[in-house]
């Protein structure tokens, strides 16, 4: 098993990665399919409109999270990466008022967003919670090609054929020197071979890549984490979405700058420094800003929080120390993925939020100097205080409970590095029991809390 650094840490947009960038990016592979031109229809036949149709978690919480204008930019030949933030209500506008979406390379499509654009709480489909369906048809309305996507969480998009040969197939062995599907095996070739979890996990990127291009490519990974930390910090007034919450890291960054220019520590400061750190950027999140998925967009504060974090009070850390971190935290996502979820609409945020904890723990455990058994000791801890933990956002925005969720996941995680660095690595728990619960819990949580907003704040906060 292998998924690259760069499957688990995306740049893209807020507020979501399962509901906004996947979108974005199943309407991509929608036009994509379209301008191939190797589906059978009549040799006369051409596309002329489209339909698109959301179901499931994404019916439910699409508007607020954005889906909708996912897909539309999506249609207008726009990628999560690439898109300018600044720009998209221009975009959405121009479709709006015309009725047409004209993406690069493709004749212009009929889209009407009001008739085209289908929010179905009625039928879920069955591979996903977060399904998709595009239709496209000639002029004189006859159906040409459809096509069923899932968005299964921190971006990742597969198609319904996709999804079924994922579960039919049998587990691949990875051409890697280090295919670690689980804790247990990446312990025993640490073990074997005498390598850091990080450098194990370097050394199966650089299969691909160069250890330039690899070291290029998390270079950007944490400034683009960085620079959002920034902009959150710098951002005030009210969030989009119609709840009125007011951002508040730059007023935090305000108070706490102002102690730090005095000299004037305080007991709860570093605490305090993380807790911001992690809500800068899911304010940014919630703007729809630019982000990093880790693992996803509604966890991204957590990893950023934990390294910024540890910069700022660690006098000796360094680039090194970031591209270590960073590793380290990708080689837990993955296993998290590979072997439960990272989907609030499959797991609840226990698979966000808890994922998210778990792998910057296991990073700072690494740059802490941690044994490989005390960075997998340290995953374990933050992820299992994080089980049966719920995906309920108010009115469907990644706001409340999201943001401070973040902030916590954030303490959780230097608190569990913290105590595996006292032991030696031995603990009862083993981090593949934690995740195999995490996954069970999720099977049996009811989808009225994941990432439904039927259940739990979603409900309790409107009704007051």
């Amino acid at each position: 098993m292998f998924l690259s650094i760069f499957d688990v840490f995306k740049i893209g947009i807020g507020p979501s990665s399962s509901h906004t960038m996947g979108p974005m990016t199943a309407a991509n592979r929608f036009l994509d399919e379209l301008k191939a031109d190797i589906w059978p229809r009549a040799r006369s036949a051409r596309p002329a409109a489209i339909i698109a149709s959301l179901h499931g978690s994404l019916a439910y919480t699409g508007i607020g999270h954005g889906s909708g204008r996912a897909v539309i930019l999506g249609l207008c030949g726009q990628n999560p990466r690439g898109i300018d933030p600044d720009a998209m209500d221009a975009m959405i506008a121009e479709v709006e008022a015309s009725g047409m979406v004209n993406p690069p390379g493709h004749p212009p499509y009929r889209f009407r967003p009001v008739r085209d654009l289908i929010f179905d709480k009625k039928v879920p489909l069955p591979g996903h919670p977060n399904g998709l369906q595009f239709t496209a048809f000639d002029e004189d309305g006859q159906l040409l090609l459809r096509r069923i996507y899932y968005s299964v969480g921190g971006g990742f998009v597969v198609s319904d054929a996709e999804l079924e040969a994922l579960k039919d197939a049998s587990p691949a062995q990875a051409d890697v020197p280090y295919p670690f599907a689980n804790a247990r095996d990446m312990l025993d070739m640490a073990a074997r071979s005498g390598l850091s979890i990080a450098a194990m996990k370097r050394a199966n990127e650089e299969v691909t890549r160069s250890r330039q291009a690899l070291n290029a490519g998390i270079d950007e990974i944490w400034s683009t984490m960085s620079a959002c930390i920034d902009r959150g910090l710098l951002q005030d007034g009210v969030m989009p979405g119609g709840l009125n919450v007011k951002r508040r890291a730059r007023s935090i960054f305000l108070q706490l700058d102002a102690q730090w220019q005095r000299n004037e520590l305080t007991p709860l400061m570093a605490n305090d420094w993380l807790s911001l750190y992690a809500m800068a950027v899911n304010e940014e999140n919630a703007g729809g800003g630019r982000v990093v998925t880790a693992p996803t967009n509604g966890a991204a504060g957590v990893i950023p929080a934990v390294m910024r974090y540890f910069l700022k009070f660690d006098a000796t850390a360094n680039q090194n120390a970031v591209r270590d971190y960073l590793l380290t935290a990708a080689a837990i996502g993955g296993i998290i993925k590979h072997n439960a979820s990272i989907s609030g609409a499959e797991v609840g945020c226990q698979g966000e939020v808890g994922s998210a904890s778990a792998m910057a723990a296991a990073g700072l455990c690494a740059i802490m100097g941690g044994t490989p058994f005390q960075i997998e000791n340290a995953a374990e801890i933050a992820l299992e205080h994080h089980l049966g933990m719920t995906c309920d956002p108010v009115a469907g925005l990644v706001q409340i409970p999201c943001i401070e969720r973040n902030a916590f996941g954030a303490v959780k995680a230097v608190t569990a590095a913290s105590l595996a660095m006292k032991g030696d690595g031995t603990h009862a728990v083993p981090l593949d029991a934690c995740v195999e619960t995490m996954r069970q819990t999720g099977m049996d949580m009811s989808e009225r809390y994941k990432e439904t907003s039927l259940a739990g704040l979603a409900v309790n906060v409107v009704a007051c």
